[in-house]
């Protein structure tokens, strides 16, 4: 953020080739940790900078295109070549509108502003440390998206399909650049050298298009020969891209480093994790909760049947982690600002959106209304994912009055089952206390969807 404020200003005093490229890096490098950021840091400042850096970074995108052309014409044309000189006057004027609106827009850059976010926003990232898992989860991500983005260029060969297929690269260069210091050591090189010969194509579609449209040349011959030169040069491009990336395993070398499949859903849930624990003022309480909640999903189960247990059982740990998020916006109906955070949320590698609804359900019943017809969100679930939504609700609520005071009094919950009824050993509960009347209303929707009631009791009377 420092090196976009220095090169902002080499920049406003010539707007030169190299001065405007440096800025536009620094700006990627930011708007790119920026988007890692948020995935796990919702503080509204990291999309003000990004947004920030986004139109700065655009309003030199045109000046920077042109002065990219100039220096590929310079490359290609012929000594005397009539288009050349034709499109080269185009650019020049172009360059001189493109700079007005560059000059202005780092006129009216916010520099106390970018200043002041430059002193607040890195002490937010030191809560994850460099080459940590879950970054390296994000980085998966964006392999996913630019291993597709090969796939699709390769299959249709269309210029959109290789300039999304280097955006992809490059935001996947960027991720590790940032994130993840140790693979970029080695993966470094190899990443610049692809996003470098797609942005050569990038450059030459490009190039070809403006001079098109230009009308810059003179006669179809001149049209045919151009042509010919910037299909040779493209092709030369691709198959520097080509001969490391297809037939090779750089792909599966990269993917081999990343998160394995069977990790996914850990990861996925100590993101979720984190960011709840920058919106919740008490994450230990729903760390605490998450504890209660899983001692009892253990001895009660067996309501859901073996395929279910594990897909729920991820989804209670996350309902619970997250359940008081919403406390960071209002104290008064919180649970339902919680289920409104939590539905908006990015999903995890590994998760799926439907789990991430179900978690918002779950973390939106764990106090107030309970589930019925009457709720919007909960009477268009299916018969089995309402009864699910109910069940998790119930063991969350449960948990919850457990841990009322916010105090962790309750170290421990033993579950026994019969036919008949539910009994809870507490640890640490006493009959006569305050928590009492808290969790003698708490324990009724589980009650309802367990199809027994619930005894609670001091875990000493377990011995007798």
């Amino acid at each position: 953020m420092q090196q976009v404020l220095t090169q902002a200003d080499r920049a406003a005093g010539s707007l030169e080739s190299g001065a405007v490229h440096d800025l536009r890096t620094a700006l990627r490098r930011c708007r790119s940790i920026a988007d890692g950021a948020m995935v796990f840091d919702p503080d509204p400042a990291w999309k003000k900078m990004r947004k920030a850096g986004k139109q700065l970074f655009q309003s030199l995108g045109a000046l920077r295109d042109t002065q990219v052309l100039a220096e590929w014409l310079e490359k290609l044309a012929p000594d005397g070549d009539q288009s050349a000189q034709d499109l080269s006057r185009y650019l020049r004027l172009r360059e001189q509108e493109f700079r007005e609106v560059a000059a202005r827009a780092l006129e009216q850059f916010d520099r106390i502003r970018w200043s002041r976010w430059a002193s607040e926003l890195p002490s937010h990232l030191g809560r994850i440390p460099l080459d940590s898992r879950l970054f390296a989860q994000l980085a998966l991500e964006r392999w996913h998206d630019a291993s597709g983005l090969h796939r699709r260029a390769l299959r249709n060969r269309s210029n959109i399909a290789f300039h999304d297929l280097r955006i992809g690269v490059k935001r996947l260069r960027y991720t590790i650049e940032n994130f993840l210091p140790a693979l970029h050591e080695f993966w470094g090189a190899d990443l610049k050298e692809v996003q470098d010969a797609l942005g050569d194509v990038h450059d030459l579609d490009v190039l070809w298009a403006t001079a098109v449209r230009a009308n810059a040349f003179s006669d179809l011959a001149s049209r045919d020969a151009w042509r010919v030169r910037i299909q040779l040069c493209r092709q030369e491009c691709l198959a520097r891209y080509r001969h490391k990336m297809v037939g090779s395993s750089q792909w599966e070398t990269w993917r081999s480093a990343l998160p394995k499949n069977e990790q996914l859903r850990d990861l996925g849930l100590q993101r979720l994790e984190l960011w709840a624990s920058f919106l919740d003022p008490n994450i230990r309480h729903a760390c605490h909760v998450r504890r209660l909640s899983m001692q009892i999903f253990d001895g009660t189960s067996d309501a859901l049947s073996p395929r279910q247990r594990e897909t729920s059982r991820f989804v209670l740990q996350a309902a619970a982690l997250m359940h008081d998020v919403g406390r960071a916006k209002t104290s008064k109906g919180h649970h339902k600002e919680s289920a409104r955070l939590i539905r908006k949320l990015r999903v995890p590698l590994g998760w799926s959106a439907e789990e991430i609804r179900l978690a918002a359900l779950v973390a939106r019943y764990h106090r107030g209304a309970l589930p019925g017809a009457t709720q919007k969100r909960f009477t268009p679930l299916s018969r089995s994912q309402r009864y699910l939504v109910q069940f998790l609700s119930g063991i969350l609520r449960l948990a919850c009055a457990f841990d009322t005071e916010h105090n962790e009094q309750i170290l421990k919950l033993d579950i026994e089952c019969t036919d008949s009824v539910l009994k809870v050993w507490a640890q640490g509960y006493g009959t006569e206390s305050p928590m009492a009347e808290h969790l003698a209303s708490a324990r009724y929707l589980l009650e309802v969807a367990y199809n027994r009631p619930v005894f609670i009791s001091p875990a000493e009377a377990s011995v007798a």
